[in-house]
C-alpha cells in the first residue's frame, strides 16, 4: 500500500505510536492520531511529533465517524486488539496494522527476528552484537534499541535489521518476513492480554508465518511446546528449515551444550564455538540464549572466528541480572526485566549463594508456584511489593516458604536487604511481574535500584 495521501490513525500516543506517526509524516500520509486516554496533554503530544506535521489529535472515546475517513489503522503494541472500537475498524474491512508490521513494510534490507517469552533481549543484543562484527550496516530495533519506525527508512540492499519481537507485535502482522527467525522458550505470559496458553502459543508462532523454504527458523529443543512446532514444520512441503538447540542433550544436526562447550554439529561433523567460561554472561539460560543466536549468526554466513571474537566480547544487556554492585561483600543483581515468573525462575537459578529477593509488581494474572519451589534453598528472604504481594506470599506458604516480607514501597524494601544481608550473600531485583503501577517502566524500576546500591555506604 502507498501511503502518500492516504489517511491513517494512529491508536495509541505512547512511544511506539509517536513512532508510527513520524514514519507516516515522512512517507507523505495524512495522519489521526487517537489515544483513550482523555486526560493527556495535547500540546505536549504535539510536541513529540515532527513540526511540521499537521496530525490531528483525538482523546477520549473513539469517534465512530472517524472510521469512514480512514484507510488504514495502526495499533500500538500495548493496545489490545479485541477492544469494541478495533473490532469495529475490522468489521468495516479497513487493514489493522501493528508498528512491526507498518515498518516492515519499508523495509530495504534483510531482516532478522527473535522471539520467546524469556532471553529475547539478551539473544537480539548478542545477534546484533556478532553481526556488527560481521557487517558495516546493522540495526537493532525492539525494546533495546530504537524504534523499527525511527529506522526504517535509512535501511538498505546491504543492510540487516536484528529485531526484538513481541507476542504483541506478531498478533497485527500481515507481510512481515525475517529470513531468520527464533523462538526461544513459550511460557505463560500476559494470559491477561492473550487469555489462553494455545492463543500465546499460536501468536509466538506466526514470527514464521510468511518464512518460506529460503529461510530458517531456530528452536529450543527442550521447550516441549517448541519441540513439536520444529517438528510440525519439517513435515510440511513448504516453509523454513529448522535448527534446535539443546542445554541437555547432543544433537545430530544442530547446536548443545557438550561439558563446558558450546557445539555446532552441522551432520557432517563437530565444531566448538566457545567455552563458555570465556562468556561475560552467566546461567544456563544465558548459555541458551548464545546458542539461539550463534544459529541465527551461522545461517548468514557469519565465520566462526568472527561469532566466538564476538562472543567473549559482549556484556549483560541492563536490567537482565545485571551486576549493579558490590558492598561490604554483598553483591547485587538488577533483574528488572524478569517480569515473568520463569524469567525470575532462570534469574534464581542463576545465584550461587544466600540471596534475599525482592519481588512483586501488577498483576499479569500469572501463577507464582514454580517461581517459589525453584528457591531451591537458595532464598534467604523473600521480599515482597506491589499490587501482588499478597498474593505472591499467600502462594508461597502454600509451597511451604514462610521467610517472607511484605513492604509498602520499593525503598523499604531495599533498605530492609540492605541492612541484613551480609558478606558472601547476595540481594537480587527479580520481580516476576510488570512494573506497572511504582514505575513506568521495567528500565525505571531497575535504574532505581541501581541508583539506591550507589548510594549505599
Amino acid at each position: 500500500m502507498d501511503l502518500k495521501g492516504k489517511r491513517v490513525c494512529v491508536i495509541g500516543a505512547g512511544k511506539s505510536g509517536t513512532g508510527a506517526v513520524k514514519l507516516l509524516y515522512n512517507v507523505g500520509a495524512q495522519i489521526v492520531l487517537y489515544d483513550g486516554n482523555d486526560k493527556l496533554d495535547r500540546q505536549e503530544l504535539a510536541s513529540k511529533l515532527p513540526r511540521e506535521c499537521k496530525a490531528e489529535i483525538i482523546l477520549g472515546d473513539f469517534p465512530d465517524e472517524l472510521i469512514k475517513r480512514i484507510d488504514l489503522a495502526v495499533i500500538s503494541p500495548g493496545v489490545p486488539t479485541d477492544l469494541p472500537f478495533v473490532d469495529r475498524i475490522r468489521s468495516r474491512g479497513i487493514p489493522l496494522w501493528g508498528e512491526l508490521e507498518l515498518a516492515f513494510r519499508f523495509e530495504k534490507g534483510e531482516v532478522l527476528a527473535v522471539t520467546g517469552t524469556n532471553g529475547k533481549t539478551t539473544t537480539t543484543s548478542l545477534l546484533g552484537h556478532i553481526m556488527k562484527h560481521w557487517r558495516d550496516k546493522v540495526y537493532i530495533v525492539g525494546n533495546i534499541g530504537e524504534p523499527y519506525t525511527d529506522i526504517v527508512l535509512e535501511t538498505s540492499e546491504n543492510s540487516t535489521t536484528v529485531a526484538e519481537v513481541s507476542s504483541f507485535q506478531l498478533e497485527t502482522i500481515d507481510t512481515f518476513h525475517p529470513i531468520v527467525s527464533a523462538i526461544l522458550n513459550i511460557t505463560p505470559d500476559h494470559m491477561n492480554r492473550h487469555y489462553t496458553m494455545e492463543n500465546y502459543i499460536r501468536i509466538k508462532e506466526n514470527i514464521t508465518k510468511n518464512q518460506d523454504d529460503f529461510d530458517l527458523c531456530v528452536l529450543n529443543y527442550e521447550d516441549k511446546v517448541l519441540r513439536a512446532f520444529g517438528s510440525s514444520l519439517i513435515k510440511k512441503d513448504s516453509g523454513p528449515e529448522v535448527l534446535f538447540y539443546s542445554s541437555e542433550r547432543a544433537l545430530e544436526h544442530g547446536i548443545y551444550l557438550e561439558g563446558r562447550n558450546i557445539v555446532f554439529d552441522d551432520g557432517l561433523s563437530k565444531t566448538t564455538v566457545c567455552d563458555t567460561g570465556e562468556l561475560q554472561i552467566i546461567g544456563m539460560h544465558n548459555y541458551e540464549n548464545v546458542m539461539a543466536a550463534v544459529g541465527m549468526a551461522l545461517q548468514m554466513d557469519v565465520p566462526m572466528e568472527i561469532i566466538h571474537e564476538a562472543l567473549a566480547t559482549f556484556k549483560a544487556v541492563p536490567h537482565r541480572i545485571e551486576f549493579s554492585g558490590e558492598k561490604h561483600g554483598v553483591v547485587y543483581y538488577n533483574d528488572s526485566k524478569g517480569t515473568n515468573p520463569d524469567a525470575a525462575i532462570r534469574a534464581i537459578r542463576a545465584m550461587n549463594c544466600p540471596t534475599y529477593l525482592i519481588g512483586g509488581g501488577y498483576d499479569k494474572n500469572a501463577d507464582y508456584t514454580e517461581w517459589i519451589k525453584s528457591f531451591d534453598g537458595k532464598v534467604k528472604k523473600f521480599v515482597l511489593i506491589g499490587a501482588t504481594r499478597e498474593k505472591i506470599r499467600d502462594a508461597a506458604y502454600a509451597a511451604g516458604f514462610h521467610d517472607v516480607l511484605l513492604f509498602d514501597t520499593f525503598e523499604e524494601a531495599f533498605s530492609y536487604c540492605a541492612q541484613h544481608a551480609v558478606a558472601g550473600e547476595a540481594v537480587l531485583l527479580s520481580p516476576a511481574c510488570a512494573s506497572w503501577g511504582m514505575f513506568d517502566n521495567y528500565e525505571q524500576r531497575g535504574d532505581r535500584f541501581k541508583e539506591l546500591v550507589a548510594s549505599l555506604d
